[in-house]
């Protein structure tokens, strides 16, 4: 029988090298998981007692298709607290994860066929979704000279126009920040151009130094995707949203009616909770950036090249061109050797991604400390 086209896209590395570090695991061997952007801690104290309640005492019924309306005030509510930013409830879609959220978001503001660009390296999924949807990916070659990330000027090098621009500040896997005046400069040629923002805003709240800003701070023409998984730790609930621009409230509603039902209710209820965590979630940023200082002290000491800044998120990402030309080996390699799991760059960047490889620090400090010894004893024995 006939399969899709759209079915034939690339893997996602981090799960595969996750899959065989499982079955490693299985089979006895030390496993330090440092291949996927899970924050180990888990929810929240508040939430997880929330989640009891509703189980105890809610009607865990379909809601709406765009969320559950205290979910969705609270959403709003989180703009005018933390960024100062007024959104009406109404422009908060819930979804089933951010990436539930991007691709409602896609097939709102994109026709199959038009040109969506991004830079190289970014998150998998971004680029094998817009695939899987019939729309052309159109990579920015983005290096340390750009902090890895998109300009203006690598936007108007450009040969051909484009009609969305997806961009993530922090980003995965570099942990970079548009700096705020090339950011504004963006939003504005993109206004002017008639080019869909699409910022995902996953990893706001896990900065190191200077705070995230929302892309709402510089036009309203933009679609902000966020969710729980990463700040708020809680993956396995599945739940995201997005802030939609007018024009766009209307057709997701009727997308996610279609495709969705509604997000799942008990995740919801429980999520309602979560803003009011802060401590909690803020001690665990606290460790991460603990684990980021152990991994730019050994990492180098083991023969990794230049790290790309971390300025949140919780990634290393390391040129590792001084060590191998293919670092989807590397990893298989590293995994073998160490028991530390880690993912190839070709993951990121299908162009230059074989000289780099991602590290992901949202564990304990405990298991980053054992992974950079196991590193440097593998590495350059004659450092440890």
């Amino acid at each position: 029988m006939k399969i899709s086209k759209r079915a034939n896209v690339a893997p996602f590395y981090a799960m595969e090298i996750l899959k065989t570090a499982n079955e490693m695991a299985d089979g006895g061997a030390e496993i330090m998981h440092m291949e996927t952007g899970e924050p180990v801690s888990g929810a929240p104290a508040k939430v997880i007692a929330a989640a009891h309640a509703a189980l105890d005492g809610a009607r865990l019924g379909y809601t709406e298709a765009e969320g559950d309306p205290k979910l969705r005030a609270r959403i709003a509510q989180h703009y005018a607290d933390y960024y100062g930013r007024i959104v009406a409830p109404e422009q908060v879609a819930v979804t089933i994860g951010a990436s539930g959220g991007l691709l409602l978001a896609f097939l709102a503001a994109f026709d199959a066929g038009e040109r969506i660009a991004m830079a190289e390296p970014s998150y998998p999924a971004y680029r094998n979704t817009l695939a899987a949807l019939g729309l052309e990916v159109v990579g920015l070659p983005a290096g340390p000279e750009t902090r890895f990330q998109p300009t203006v000027e690598l936007l108007r090098a450009l040969e051909k126009p484009i009609h969305g621009l997806i961009i993530a500040s922090p980003s995965n896997p570099t942990g970079t920040m548009i700096p705020r005046p090339e950011f504004e400069a963006i939003v504005k040629y993109c206004d002017a151009e008639g080019i869909r923002i699409i910022s995902d805003e996953i990893y706001h709240g896990i900065t190191y130094g200077e705070r995230a800003e929302t892309i709402l701070a510089y036009g309203g023409k933009a679609i902000v995707a966020n969710g729980f998984s990463k700040y708020f730790a809680m993956t396995g609930w599945r739940l995201g949203w997005l802030i939609l621009p007018p024009d766009l409230v209307r057709p997701a509603e009727l997308l996610a009616q279609n495709m969705f039902v509604s997000p799942p209710a008990l995740a919801q209820y429980a999520a309602v909770t979560a803003f009011d965590c802060r401590a909690e979630l803020d001690a665990n940023v606290a460790r991460y950036a603990e684990n980021l200082k152990i991994l730019q002290r050994a990492l180098p000491q083991a023969g990794f090249g230049d790290l790309a800044p971390s300025d949140g998120a919780f990634y290393v990402y390391a040129d590792v061109s001084r060590l191998t030309n293919d670092s989807q080996d590397f990893c298989r390699e590293m995994l073998k050797a160490t028991g530390v799991a880690a993912t190839p760059g070709i993951d990121f960047d299908t162009a230059r991604g074989s000289r780099y490889v991602r590290i992901s620090f949202a564990t304990d400090n405990a298991t980053v400390a054992r992974a950079a010894d196991a590193l440097i004893q593998w590495l350059a024995p004659e450092n440890a």
